[in-house]
Parts: structure tokens; sequence; C-alpha cells
């Protein structure tokens, strides 16, 4: 009798694993509950599909539960939704179809996933208001808006959903106010981004209140106004970006262990404290590569990779999940932004560096071929060992030379390692020296104490 490999999530770190493991041993059983209908979706692409770039949802999706059953043979069930989980007698109870049932598994993944967060502000249940982080969401707010045609529209949070949402909804035609509380949008990117990402969002017509708390919506059934301590302005619609907290609930009261993040605690296999049961994706902890220790990144590359090593893993040839170096990007109007690694430098010294950092700007092509633009770079790195700690990059075109910081990241690389990186050169790419040498260039010379 084969073994059972039991899924609980059928979005990338799930369907990535089940796939792999059911490619790799045809003769497992491989059984995936997921309690919705979309499944190995895009959530990255959903904005833009508010937006109007993606004309139909279902372009979002990468692979069709249909595929799932017919072509890769998985055992694809949604509506199912897992309540509970048993380690001891290695079954889940499962709940679809209007009945309730215990699944037997010899491999158990939780890949629950994550959920927006939802402040406690009034009127957050007004017709209007939004969080986005599933499809059926993205399909409410752009009928919302195609129906509506909001004048005005408020965004509540400064992150990657808030900036992306912005742009998207001034596409639409409202005139979108920004609430942040924080002193800066995209506050994880550094102050150098922020403040490039901050003006060009202003020259959109995007008004930004910086240092300004939400306290909730007034309406009568549909939302009509944002309101603050002391003052309210008109929103017809109205976006909650605050960020994600892990699905954790179901692991936890199985007795599965949550990390000092809150997500779940895994090893380096993404095993926890069960050695039959992984836990991968936006539910679960993941180790980070500059410090060695646990982080919580909710990103589409960590759920897809740790999903594809597990099903390596069920399957009897164990394969690491990987690090991660918390490398994103982010699209802002006519703008590009990204970070990697730490940037902050209280977390830095934190995690036992002395940090030092530079910010350059630099040409993206060389100075005399046309239509170039100015890239900004920050570099941060540890002035005992010279070791790169983090990275970020903002400007017109460019913004994916992060990759080249998040490579040097992964392969512990100092700041004159990456200084003699070969990187290509021609003129309409590059100048000779790209912009990421040049800022490990002067940064060297600031770790050596020039």
């Amino acid at each position: 009798m084969s073994d059972t490999f039991v899924v609980v999530g059928g979005d990338a770190a799930g369907m990535s694993a089940a796939s792999k493991a059911k490619r790799e041993d045809p003769e497992l059983d491989v059984v995936v509950f997921e309690k919705g209908e979309w499944v190995s979706y895009a959530a990255c692409g959903m904005p833009y599909y508010v937006k109007g770039e993606v004309e139909d949802l279902e372009n979002l999706v990468a692979v069709t539960p249909e595929e799932f059953r017919d072509e890769r043979d998985v055992d694809l069930r949604t509506g199912h939704e897992v309540v509970g989980i048993d380690p001891e007698g290695e079954t889940v109870t499962v709940e679809g179809d209007g009945e309730t049932f215990d699944q037997p598994y010899d491999h158990l993944l939780v890949a629950t996933g994550a959920s927006a967060i939802e402040p406690p502000f009034e009127g957050l249940g007004l017709d209007g208001v939004f969080t986005i982080h599933d499809m059926d969401e993205a399909d409410a707010i752009e009928n919302y808006v195609t129906e509506h045609s909001p004048d005005s529209a408020a965004i509540v949070g400064g992150g990657y959903v808030g900036i992306e949402m912005a742009e998207a909804l001034s596409a639409r035609g409202a005139d979108v106010h920004l609430y942040e509380m924080l002193p800066h949008v995209l506050q994880p990117f550094g102050d150098a981004v922020a403040e490039v990402v901050e003006d060009h969002l202003r020259e959109q017509g995007v008004e930004l209140h910086l240092d300004t708390a939400v306290s909730g919506f007034e309406g009568a059934e549909r939302v009509e106004r944002v309101t603050l301590d002391d003052e309210s302005h008109p929103a017809d619609v109205a976006i909650v970006g605050v960020g994600v907290e892990p699905n954790t609930d179901l692991a936890a009261d199985a007795g599965i262990e949550l990390g000092e993040t809150g997500a779940i605690a895994t090893d380096e296999y993404s095993r926890t404290n069960y050695e039959n049961i992984y836990a991968a994706g936006d539910c679960a902890e993941a180790r980070h590569v500059v410090t060695g220790e646990p982080d919580h990144v909710p990103l589409a590359l960590t759920a897809n990779r740790a999903g594809r090593a597990i099903g390596q893993t069920v399957v009897g040839d164990p394969e690491p999940v990987g690090e991660i170096a918390g490398t994103a990007i982010v699209k802002a109007f006519d703008l590009g932004a990204a970070r990697t690694g730490i940037l902050d430098e209280e977390r830095a010294r934190d995690a036992g560096f002395d940090p030092v950092s530079v910010t350059i700007s630099a040409p993206t092509r060389a100075h005399y071929y046309p239509d170039g633009a100015e890239i900004t770079v920050t570099l941060v790195a540890d002035r005992e060992s010279g070791r790169l700690l983090g990275g970020s990059v903002v400007g017109r075109e460019g913004a994916k030379r992060i990759d080249t910081v998040a490579t040097a990241l992964t392969a512990g690389m100092t700041v004159t390692e990456l200084r003699n990186a070969d990187l290509a050169y021609a003129p309409p790419f590059s100048p000779v020296w790209d912009p990421i040498l040049t800022a490990a260039k002067v940064l060297e010379g600031k770790v050596a104490g020039e």
C-alpha cells in the first residue's frame, strides 16, 4: 500500500509540493484540501486586474483545478476545509460536501497561508471597504469600482498593497488619498527609497498623509468618508492594506509549535516539531541568509521554492528549502523599488553587526546613450568583516538590479567581492561601472575608513 501525502492549502506552497511529490513518485497518493475554489493563483497580479491591465481574473491562475486532477493526478478537493489535525493518530478532520470525515496521512504539509490584517476600525463592514488578499476580494473590488465609478479612494497602508492599489485606482479615475501611520511609505525599503517614491506619488496626483493614523470609516450603508482623530475626508471606496498575519490557528491547536515571529517554526527541511508534518508558505518561518535566524517574510518565491523542496523530501530524497533574503520589488507608477537583506541599521546591530551604509545615484545607461535614467542605490555592510548585509534600489528603470545584491547575499560576499564582480556592460544597458558596482566601490572605501 502506497503512502499518502496530505496537503492543507491549495496555493503556491501546497500545489508546488503536491505536483513535485507526484511527479517524483507517481505511486504516491497525494490529496490536497483547499477550503476555497481558487488554487495556484498569482496574488501579486491582483492589483493589475483591478487596474485593468489583466483582462480576466482567471488569467492569474497558473494551473487550473482540472489540470491538477486530470493531468497531474493530484486528488485536489476544493470547497473542503481541514478543521483539525491529530498528529498522534496521523489524521486530519475535514469538512466538505456537507459531511465531516477523517483523512489519514503518512506525510502532512500545512500550507494555510496568511490573511489580511483587519484593524479594529469603525465601519470596516461598510460596503466599499475592502482588504485584498485573495481572488474573491480582487473580483469584488473590480466589480465595485466598475459599478460605482468612485471619485475618491482611501488607501490605508503604504506597503506593497497600498502603493499598487493607489496606482490601480488612480488609473480607474479616482482621486487617491494614501494614509500611512509611519513617517514613510515602504518602510522596510529604507528612507532613500521611500523619499523618491513619495515624491513620485505626489507627482502622479496621490495625496499622501504620512504619520497619520486612520480611526475608521463613515457612511450609511456604503462608505462615504475615512475618519482620522480630528477630521474626515471623502472616500467612495477604501482599501485596507496594513499587512498580513500567518494563518496558524489550525497548527497551534494541534500542538505544532510556533516561532518567535508568530509563524510556524520549521527546520531546514520545513519540518515542524512533528517529523512527518511540514509547514511552508505564508504561514511558516524561514531562515534568513544574513542573520541565520528564523524570519517571516511572506513572498511568492519563498512559498514555491519551499513547496518544491518538501515534495522532494516527502518521496525520500531530502532537499533543504533554502534561506531567504526578503528580496522584494514593487512598481509605483513609473518607478521600480526593490530591497533585499537587512537595511535597518538597528536590526543589523541587534544581529551582532556594526553596520555602515552608503547611498549613491548613478545613470542606468552610458551618459551619451538616450533614454537613460537615474537610479538610487543603497548598500549596507558590516564594518569589521566587510560582509554585505543588504541593499535597495529605486528608479524609473533597472530595479531588477537588486537581484545582483540578493545573489551576493546568498553567496556571503564582502563588499570588495561585489565590487570585483564582472557585470555586463554595453551602453544601452549600463555604464562601464554598473550602479551596483559604483555603490560597492564607495561603500568599500567607507568600510576601510577612507
